[in-house]
């Protein structure tokens, strides 16, 4: 890939050497060495003290220091290679109506009921996490049992997908919207059978929730950039930040950036708190300002970076929206729908590709998949590129034939491991055949397609951990095996897929993902080696302190 890249100089610091019990490089070799040796922010020798010693002498009279970290594994930093920091961190101050605070409406409702009680007059109260077929009623709530928490202020329960949720009377009062209100392109107001909004909203119809000066981004993707003062905001980010450290995250791929994350990551880097590496993804209504701004590659330092372009060809699982002609088993009238008519964004494609911009598409369903997957070949016909690494996130559920063409064309899948964890009964409910195979990371491997993992926080918790046990035991959160062992991967696998791999897909493999010569100096100290954990309690496995740059920073 094509890189347009500046740098900061490291702060000078003393060289360092880093011991601890057990040592995975993940370099190719899989090497387990005793040491290595830290030089400003980057790793200058592997192997044993004694060669450690002896390569600091060779460029610095100051004597090294010894950090030995006891019995503890060390590994390289994780990659989350998909994610929305801000919007953790907007939801980390948000109600939490997850399947371990709630099981049932009644539940919800009195979650946020009792959160209004303590927000100041007129504020929003917002709630998230709830996934309608985990609830005892099976279904989403209704605007009016929201108008049981307010009736005079904005009340918004985000969907566990992030793709919508359901609001009370209330909001759709305030921003105008009625039954005779026509759907937004890409998006959705739910009618009942006597066609009165039932209060779920998708997708793009989530539009109105972000104000009159919010960001806009109509039909490229669920708006879920709900407005704040920045000084909140810059909070919002910082906290989540220190999340993805105490999962032992040290890059992150922010798969969805507007104008509004981009100003925070400024204010953070310029406040000098911005502690993790950030590679960002601009959404698809930015296209063409990306072009004519010239950021044809990647551009950025070593913490903030532009990466590429996120576009969406379809909703979510768990919503409902992602499609499927033919609609859902669990609902025979719901399709889901495409963001772009097929033609349309093999041209958006192609206007990225020309100049080299890599793109990063969401996409679930075999249907969306497909218009994905023949864009991208359309592209590279057009203007052959074998190191391209155009993206499909999430890539729920690919045909062994698209899989096939994906290996040929490079394409690389980011998985979100914990997604069937979390609700793959579901997904088989919602879908039948072939909902099994969601997330088929072994038939990626068998193809020879990489497998990068990632979060989706805050679809889910940034665990890593918590993520590689899923990809290796396809065990779910009820205790149910999702489809057969062939589609699960080794330790291993699942491993590089959240450092290496996904160091690759962010296009910063030269630099990340590996305790190797010349690489940053990023890695998670952990509690535990878990090459020698058994599957079912790699979840568990801690991560006790986290390195960004030789540097402890949590």
């Amino acid at each position: 890939m094509r890189k347009l890249a500046f740098t900061q100089a490291p702060a000078i610091q003393a060289p360092t050497i880093v011991t601890a019990a057990q040592i995975h490089t993940l370099d190719a070799a899989g090497s387990a060495p005793e040491a290595f040796l830290i030089i400003g922010d980057r790793i200058r020798a592997v192997g044993s003290i004694a060669e450690c010693r002896a390569a600091a002498a060779e460029v610095s009279a100051m004597t090294p220091e010894l950090v030995d970290l006891g019995n503890t594994t060390i590994v390289p930093g994780f990659i989350d290679a998909h994610a929305h920091p801000l919007m953790l961190g907007q939801m980390m101050s948000w109600v939490d109506c997850g399947p371990e605070k709630a099981g049932s409406i009644p539940e919800i409702v009195a979650l946020l009921q009792e959160a209004a009680q303590t927000l100041p007059a007129g504020r929003p109260i917002r709630g998230y996490g709830y996934e309608q077929r985990n609830l005892a009623e099976q279904r989403h709530p209704l605007r009016q049992e929201l108008d049981q928490v307010a009736t005079d202020r904005e009340v918004y329960l985000m969907n566990a997908s992030g793709h919508g949720g359901v609001v009370n009377s209330y909001t759709f009062e305030l921003h105008g919207v009625t039954k005779d209100t026509p759907n937004p392109k890409g998006g959705e107001f739910f009618r009942d059978a006597d066609g009165e909004l039932t209060g779920e909203l998708s997708d793009a119809a989530c539009n109105v929730l972000t104000g009159l000066e919010g960001v806009k981004i109509g039909h490229h993707g669920p708006n879920f950039h709900l407005a704040d003062e920045p000084a909140e905001h810059k909070l919002q980010l910082a906290a989540a930040q220190e999340n993805f450290l105490a999962g032992g995250v040290t890059t992150i791929g922010d798969a969805q950036v507007s104008r509004r994350e981009f100003d925070m990551y400024l204010r953070l880097a310029e406040s000098g708190d911005l502690k993790v590496r950030v590679s960002m993804y601009l959404l698809s209504h930015l296209l063409d300002e990306a072009i004519e701004m010239g950021l044809h590659g990647q551009f950025g330092n070593e913490h903030l970076s532009f990466a590429g372009i996120k576009f969406y060809s379809d909703g979510t699982l768990g919503g409902w929206t992602a499609y499927f002609p033919d609609g859902y088993v669990g609902d025979p009238c719901r399709t889901g729908q495409l963001y772009h008519e097929p033609g349309d964004y093999t041209e958006l494609i192609k206007k990225a590709h020309r100049v080299g911009l890599q793109t990063a598409t969401h996409s679930q369903s075999p249907t969306a998949l497909e218009m994905v997957i023949s864009a991208i070949e359309a592209a590279l016909a057009e203007r052959p590129d074998s190191d391209a690494r155009h993206r499909i996130e999430h890539c729920g559920l690919p045909t062994l034939e698209q899989i096939d063409r994906m290996a040929k064309s490079g394409i690389m899948p980011v998985n979100q491991p914990q997604h069937h964890f979390n609700w793959g009964e579901g997904v088989e409910q919602a879908i039948g055949t072939p909902g099994e195979r969601f997330n088929p990371l072994g038939d990626f491997e068998r193809a020879g397609v990489p497998v990068t993992i990632s979060s989706d926080a805050p679809v889910a918790d940034p665990r890593p951990m918590e993520a590689i046990q899923a990809a290796v035991s396809r065990i779910t959160r009820r205790g149910t095996q999702l489809g057969s062992d062939d589609l699960a991967v080794s330790l291993d696998t699942a491993l590089r897929g959240h450092t290496i791999s996904a160091a690759r897909a962010l296009g910063r493999e030269d630099e990340l993902g590996s305790l190797e010569v010349g690489k940053r100096a990023d890695f998670a100290v952990l509690d535990r080696d878990p090459y020698a954990t058994p599957i079912p309690e790699l979840a568990a496995v801690a991560v006790a302190s986290t390195w960004v740059g030789g540097e402890r920073v949590y």
